[in-house]
């Protein structure tokens, strides 16, 4: 074990700092939480470092700083087209994250386009698609192979097929590439969201047969506020640009009418990019194309395994799940423990374990409702009003995510951690602060 665990990690995230528990002591710190965001690699840290003294505005400036961060931000475009395998004539657009890629394809469907999705998408995935078709959550990948292709007999004109490529609630994968064959039979476009898939497998266009892809750096161990969408350039060319503004344009006359714009990528990326979140995303791609991406998953798999048999032991934690516990999935387990809600297993892990979890429905409501009834779960707690002003009281889990950084003590750790709670309860008092339950009183430290 100790080899693969060496080479599963040939490159250091930031070191976890140590974090105060309310009994006074501090551990360091276990987050499991890299399906909202990932701890930064130091390689991408020190690719801002050696940027920040020169970096400027890029394409419209010829002093050197300009020039140099021009071909920065470009090299860090083509570095991201080869991290996914792009065909040569893909469009490579810096976003601000997946939601924002997804939301820049949805504005340059041509208007008649229909677009098919699961129940069991990530919003972002669900809430911006007009003309949309919406497939209950498979239960299998052969139903969710089954319901696109008979969605689709009934589609007429251009269609897109939006599926995820590994599920933010279980992490279980999607059948991209089977779905994508189904849609070409039928003349319609796939888009990936490969927000969850990209920071655990390697993700390839042309071998997916996907005709777009878009993930978020914040997720794949860069830092906030850079995304990306890939894909064909047809649509995209023959739309109105996302954001009009400097860049975006190509000539801009003296009369209303008299305006072109770009082609390319620089037709949607109007305003001054994000350049450092640019490079700091193509130094993790680059890092990642020259790793052991499957060393890297066969250790992250180990410790899932080990996280998901810890839990199953333990009497009253149920584990969710979309296809079923063999289903292959990446390094993600949604649970619950009888008799706690999820946010207060998310604030006594916190508080008195220094452990890092994410609790609620996700940003994939519709799934999780789904699995929490499926699992048996009653409604625990309320999460504030609804439109009629009273409490709304439902059902809630709690996510672990694996990603690098984390390491069998802490796969422990987490273990023995809702052992405790499932078998004693809290050791501290808890109560709602802000809306969540929280220790009262709380001596730690305000970081």
């Amino acid at each position: 074990m100790s080899s693969l665990a060496v080479s599963a990690n040939p490159f250091p995230v930031i070191d976890a700092p140590l974090v105060p528990l309310v009994g006074g002591e501090e551990v360091r710190y276990a987050n499991f939480d890299h399906a909202a965001s990932t701890p930064c690699l130091r390689v991408a840290a020190d690719a801002v470092t050696a940027l920040l003294p020169t970096y400027a505005s890029v394409h419209r400036g010829a002093g050197y700083f300009s020039q140099s961060s021009t071909r920065a931000y470009e090299d860090a475009r083509a570095t991201i087209g080869r991290f996914v395998n792009a065909r040569p004539d893909d469009a490579v657009i810096f976003t601000r994250n997946s939601t924002d890629s997804l939301n820049l394809l949805a504005r340059a469907l041509p208007a008649d386009c229909t677009v098919i999705a699961f129940d069991s998408e990530h919003h972002a995935n669900l809430l911006p698609w007009r003309n949309l078709i919406r497939l209950p959550a498979p239960d299998s990948r052969a139903t969710a192979v089954r319901s696109v292709h008979e969605a689709l007999r009934f589609v007429d004109g251009p269609a897109l097929v939006a599926v995820t490529g590994a599920s933010n609630v279980t992490g279980e994968l999607f059948p991209v590439a089977e779905i994508a064959l189904i849609a070409r039979r039928h003349g319609a476009r796939v888009v990936v969201d490969a927000a969850q898939l990209a920071p655990h497998r390697a993700v390839d266009v042309q071998a997916l047969g996907a005709d777009y892809v878009v993930f978020s750096g914040h997720k794949l161990y860069a830092p906030f506020g850079t995304g990306v969408l890939i894909g064909r350039t047809d649509w995209l060319d023959a739309a109105e640009p996302y954001l009009y503004g400097g860049g975006a344009s190509a000539h801009v006359g003296d009369a209303t009418n008299d305006l072109r714009w770009h082609t390319g990528a620089a037709r949607h990326e109007g305003g001054s990019p994000n350049v450092v979140g640019a490079v700091a995303l193509a130094a993790v791609c680059e890092s990642l194309m020259n790793a052991d991406r499957a060393a890297l998953f066969a250790w992250e798999e180990t410790l899932r395994t080990r996280l998901a048999d810890g839990l199953t032991a333990i009497p009253g934690v149920r584990q969710l799940h979309i296809f079923g516990p063999q289903a292959p999935r990446v390094g993600t387990v949604a649970f619950t423990v009888d008799g706690y809600p999820a946010d207060l297993v998310a604030a006594v892990l916190s508080a008195e374990h220094g452990i890092g979890v994410r609790d609620g429905l996700f940003c994939a409501h519709p799934l999780t409702r789904r699995l929490l009834t499926e699992a048996g779960v009653a409604p625990t707690h309320s999460t504030g009003c609804g439109t009629t002003g009273r409490p709304q009281v439902v059902a809630t889990a709690v996510r672990a995510s694996i990603g690098l950084g984390i390491t069998v003590d802490d796969v422990d750790r987490l273990i023995a951690a809702v052992a405790t709670l499932a078998a004693d309860g809290p050791r501290w008092t808890y109560s709602l602060v802000d809306g969540r339950p929280g220790p009262v009183p709380d001596p730690r430290p305000v970081a």
